[in-house]
């Protein structure tokens, strides 16, 4: 039996779609609905996130609900993006209907193994292997109490993740979280993320910065960009540019140590979109491979030359676009090479051909179509 309506409980507001989770989100309900899927959508908000309205253009119908929080999140052995996501109203709308259900996340999967579900259609979507990310959260983080927290909820996770044994499916995001969850759970489909990109739109020629540009208020990208700014920017002979969101005192303070870097916080995405499109060189580094980073394929879509560290771009299957070096005097040098050439229709064409292949959200979205049995316009 086909059917033309999914259930999706996202673990955070889709919209609007400015880090990699939403936009995964987002636009695989935009690419749904093209196919002529109906969603009824189930949003938990929280972090003083509002109602969006534009929610209700690609979807049926859209419905909130509040995430609980808990004084002491050291306590129980959920874990605790999945406690805080139990809901007696979304399970009771769950109920309503006999259509397939889409869990975003490992976050949503309180009710997946569900008596009452059990003979529904299960798919989940992994945006990451969550204790993996949670130990490299730990990794990154400062603050001793939220490495605590970070440290028992991988724990946690690696205990919990075990559930995903009950799903009728599971979602991969990336060919490595995919290789994994396939040997430990079967069932698993590589289904590259969505995203807001439909053309290459690299401009040719040349530009006149380094960039590197990134939710600053996400301990892992700080990290990324004092790794940056302290041993990498300072041996280059170009301007450098940082932008983000919310960056912490310490990058500031190195930042300041140097003219030829400066920091262009808490921009619009316009604003990021043009610097992305102008800069000579994206410089892209993270200390975390999990998934594939939004931001990497946004730079390649848009922007000239990529340089980047293993962990950005290993087994994404988009390295042969990319520069790639973990040495930052290697790193630096790579940068300024870069500058010695034009970005050519060569160049483009490759990104073109790959791009197009690897992350076309109309055939990904007929992919998960498909995981869902959902019958397609």
């Amino acid at each position: 039996m086909k059917f033309k309506h999914v259930h999706v409980v996202a673990f955070d507001l889709p919209f609007p779609p400015n880090y990699g989770g939403s936009t995964d989100m987002y636009f695989k309900l935009v690419h749904l609905q093209k196919l002529g899927i109906s969603v009824t959508l189930h949003v938990f908000l929280y972090d003083g996130k509002e109602k969006a309205p534009d929610l209700e253009k690609v979807t049926f119908k859209t419905i909130y609900y509040s995430r609980k929080r808990y004084k002491n999140p050291f306590i129980g052995k959920l874990p605790y993006i999945v406690k805080t996501r139990k809901n007696e109203e979304l399970f009771q709308n769950l109920l309503l209907d006999n259509s397939p259900i889409l869990f975003e996340g490992l976050h949503t999967t309180y009710y997946l193994n569900h008596p009452l579900l059990i003979d529904r259609i299960r798919v989940v979507r992994a945006h990451n292997v969550e204790h993996n990310y949670y130990a490299a959260l730990e990794q990154a983080e400062d603050n001793i109490l939220k490495k605590l927290f970070f440290r028992m909820e991988a724990k946690r996770l690696g205990t919990y993740e075990s559930v995903l044994h009950k799903a009728n499916g599971i979602a991969g995001i990336s060919p490595a979280e995919t290789n994994y969850l396939n040997r430990t759970y079967g069932n698993t489909t590589y289904i590259p993320a969505f995203h807001a990109n439909t053309d290459v739109v690299s401009r040719l020629g040349k530009g006149e910065f380094v960039l590197y540009h990134g939710n600053l208020s996400v301990p892992e990208n700080n990290r990324a960009a004092i790794y940056l700014v302290e041993e990498v920017f300072p041996l280059i002979n170009r301007p450098c540019i940082v932008s983000g969101s919310n960056p912490s005192k310490k990058l500031v303070k190195a930042i300041s140590k140097h003219n030829h870097i400066s920091l262009r916080a808490n921009i619009s995405t316009e604003e990021i979109l043009e610097l992305i499109e102008s800069a000579q060189v994206n410089a892209m580094v993270t200390f975390q491979s999990t998934g594939i980073k939004l931001k990497l394929l946004n730079s390649l879509y848009r922007g000239r030359f990529v340089v980047a560290n293993t962990a950005m771009v290993d087994e994404t299957q988009v390295e042969g676009l990319c520069h790639i070096s973990d040495i930052p005097i290697e790193f630096a040098s790579m940068i300024e090479d870069c500058f010695t050439q034009d970005f050519s229709e060569n160049e483009k064409a490759k990104r073109i051909e790959l791009l197009g292949q690897l992350f076309n959200n109309n055939e990904n979205a007929i992919k998960m179509a498909n995981m869902l049995q959902l019958q397609i316009n």
